[in-house]
């Protein structure tokens, strides 16, 4: 029940029009409570609508309308709209009011003004009201009350959804109430994150390290791990001096083993991987299909804003039960701008992060999480075009799977292949990883390192991990296997998104370092107690977890070189005529390292091509070599990076692409053929 303060009952009938308000006026109220506004008209006085006789207009009235919205009629509000907003809700399941605003056919202030007026309260329009100092956050926002400050007692304002509407107007025709005002939820939302923006602030940065410091990446390297890396490298450096070519020797066996390692795991995954076929397009009734939240976190991505704003209205679940999140930096003014230009809809809430440390993605998805109204939810990017089916599919997944499957990552596609060369190498990379070698993982059940996009998880499971390390700058890879030392699994699933390519160099090696940079800090959480981690993922899964890991950290800094220095060694004679039982050792295995390793490389690509219809690409396959010295120059930066900055975070610009293989009609599932690169 609403808070109510007892006064005698109203001499109206609930269906009159009520007569003017001020709030300013209320005994009780002394203006302390109120802060000067800029226009001066933070509150609004409540008036008569805009019917000229109340009883012709409430004998109107639809008896079969629902009371969160059948007051609108009186303010303008055909009641064809409002019947047909009554019909969709009831074949969604949701409230008429959600309906209403979601779909756009009343906008907020209206709403909520006009529910201000039928419930002669004042309405609060702007800026200009001070709250407690004391709020519950999140929940005073998700319960739509929040109490008012410099006051001699209790007020509130209040912003009601669904059925607090008729509970509300209920408790009001009781018992009359000077102390609620009236503001929409999108206006509440904002005052409550003005007035706690420490505390955002701070749950954001720090809700991983609170709860585990061990599985964040806040403390960098731990003082064990520390005094362990001094100690190898100074016996490494010993052995070196004293035995540099037995030193060589041995290091060599190791790496190649390691890598023989990582090969095998990597054809065990692009054997296991297979196509799914997209599953058919009867879906769960809409009544029965949850709330599904989608985070967004943007900055400097005000190019991208109309494109983004498409790609989300393409998609093919009911409006009412969308809860969309856009997360904002404090200065970027011009993405904020070109978000507010779209105007306020139901299920779309900007939120403006805080300003605080680290700057980087994750922090601003857990600026969101609380506030988060969904079962399920999504991480989308600004550049992303998802599968519009894609959330039914996801929803249809979760349904039939075990709780401990808590988080599926759709296929990502590049989408600028035709831009540069640069694009068309990376659109082979991620056909590989992403339609071949994580489908095999995920196959497996073994864990593995996540895209940074088109992430569904289950809210519960997410909150428990406490949320994204805002400390690791490749919050996809860590969730991932944070999520796996606690007993859930990921998988793969036939939906493609399709993402932009940085078509420039600079571009690309500013993104790769940051990416490379990430893996080094995950690898170091996950080896902070290497006892914890066998305990948690079993010997055979930390082990598979490792190699994943060291595919993504190790293979990309020493993989070139280490080809480099087999080319020399072949072209010089020191394998084809080794020399002694350990040389002979290390030839055997440098050649199965070459055997296994070619296909382990083309065999993943080739598939992916041919699975995302890209196989005119098969030329540039040639040029892998060079591309991996690009990757190898982009970790050792990231090495720097790790130790100078290790939470920078390079913003990688997007809406510069010149072309496009996005299928033209919609899509569902799998793409369908397009026009060459």
């Amino acid at each position: 029940m609403w808070p109510i303060t007892q006064k005698p009952a109203p001499t109206e009938t609930w269906r009159r029009r009520s007569e003017g308000a001020d709030l300013r006026r209320k005994p009780g109220f002394d203006g302390s409570a109120l802060r000067a506004s800029p226009r001066g008209d933070h509150i609004q006085k409540s008036s008569p609508g805009p019917v000229a006789n109340a009883n012709d207009a409430a004998a109107r009235v639809p008896q079969n309308l629902p009371g969160e919205i059948a007051f609108l009629i009186h303010y303008g509000v055909a009641p064809g709209v409002l019947l047909a907003a009554a019909a969709t809700a009831r074949a969604q399941g949701v409230t008429a009011d959600a309906v209403l605003l979601a779909e756009g056919s009343v906008s907020e202030d209206h709403f909520y003004g006009s529910l201000a007026r039928y419930l002669r309260l004042p309405f609060v329009a702007d800026a200009g009201v001070r709250l407690a100092a004391a709020i519950d956050y999140p929940q005073c926002v998700k319960a739509g009350v929040v109490p008012l400050a410099g006051l001699d007692r209790t007020a509130f304002v209040v912003a009601p959804r669904g059925q607090a509407i008729g509970a509300l107007n209920a408790a009001l025709r009781r018992n009359a109430s000077d102390a609620l005002v009236v503001t929409t939820p999108t206006h509440l939302s904002e005052l409550v994150h003005a007035a706690a923006h420490r505390e955002i602030s701070q749950r954001a940065s720090l809700g991983l390290w609170s709860l585990d410091p061990w599985l964040c990446a806040r403390g960098g390297a731990g003082r064990g791990q520390s005094i362990a890396a001094l100690i190898g490298i100074g016996a490494f450096a010993a052995c070196l001096a004293l035995a540099p070519g037995a030193t060589v020797t041995v290091c060599e066996m190791m790496l190649s083993l390691a890598f023989l390692a990582v090969i095998w795991l990597r054809l065990a995954a692009c054997a296991a991987s297979r196509e799914v076929p997209a599953p058919p397009p009867a879906f769960l009734d809409d009544a029965k299909l949850p709330i599904y939240s989608i985070v967004i976190a943007l900055y400097r991505e005000a190019r991208v804003v109309p494109q983004l704003l498409a790609a989300l209205d393409a998609i093919d679940y009911p409006r009412a039960k969308l809860d969309i999140k856009f997360v904002v930096e404090e200065d970027d003014a011009d993405t904020l701008r070109a978000l507010t230009r779209a105007g306020r809809v139901r299920g779309r809430e900007i939120i403006v992060a805080p300003a605080g440390v680290p700057r980087t993605k994750p922090r601003a998805l857990n600026v969101a999480l609380p506030l988060l109204r969904g079962q399920f939810v999504v991480v989308f990017d600004a550049e992303d075009v998802p599968d519009p089916a894609q959330i039914k599919i996801a929803v249809r997944r979760f349904a039939e799977a075990p709780r401990s499957l808590c988080c599926l990552q759709a296929r990502l596609a590049i989408d600028n292949a035709g831009d540069s060369w640069l694009t068309r190498l990376f659109a082979i990379e991620y056909a590989a990883i992403f339609h071949v070698i994580n489908v095999g993982f995920g196959a497996l059940r073994l864990p593995f390192p996540l895209g940074g996009s088109s992430n569904h998880f289950r809210v519960d499971a997410l909150r428990k991990i406490g949320g994204w390390d805002a400390w690791n700058v490749t919050e996809d890879a860590d969730v991932g296997l944070r999520l796996a030392r606690l007993g859930y699994y990921a998988e793969t699933f036939p939906s493609v998104t399709y993402e932009e390519a940085p078509a420039k160099f600079k571009d690309f090696l500013g993104q790769r370092r940051r990416w490379c940079k990430g893996w080094y800090q995950t690898l170091i959480v996950l080896l902070r107690s290497p006892a914890r981690l066998v305990r948690e993922l079993g010997a055979a899964r930390c082990a598979a977890t490792l190699l994943v890991l060291l595919s993504y950290a190790l293979a990309p800094l020493v993989g070139p070189l280490c080809a480099l220095w087999l080319a020399v060694d072949v072209t010089f004679g020191r394998l084809q005529a080794p020399s002694g039982a350990f040389q002979i050792g290390l030839a055997t295995l440098w050649i199965s390292v070459c055997v296994a390793g070619v296909p382990a490389i083309l065999w993943p690509a080739l598939v992916g091509l041919k699975r995302r219809r890209l196989l005119s690409l098969w030329p540039w396959l040639l040029l892998l070599p060079f591309y991996s010295l690009l990757v190898c120059f982009a970790a050792w930066i990231g090495i720097y990076d790790l130790l100078v900055r290790p939470q920078h975070w390079y913003k990688t610009e997007h809406g510069l692409a010149r072309t496009s293989r996005r299928p033209s009609p919609p899509f569902l599932g799998q793409q369908t053929p397009a026009a060459g690169a």
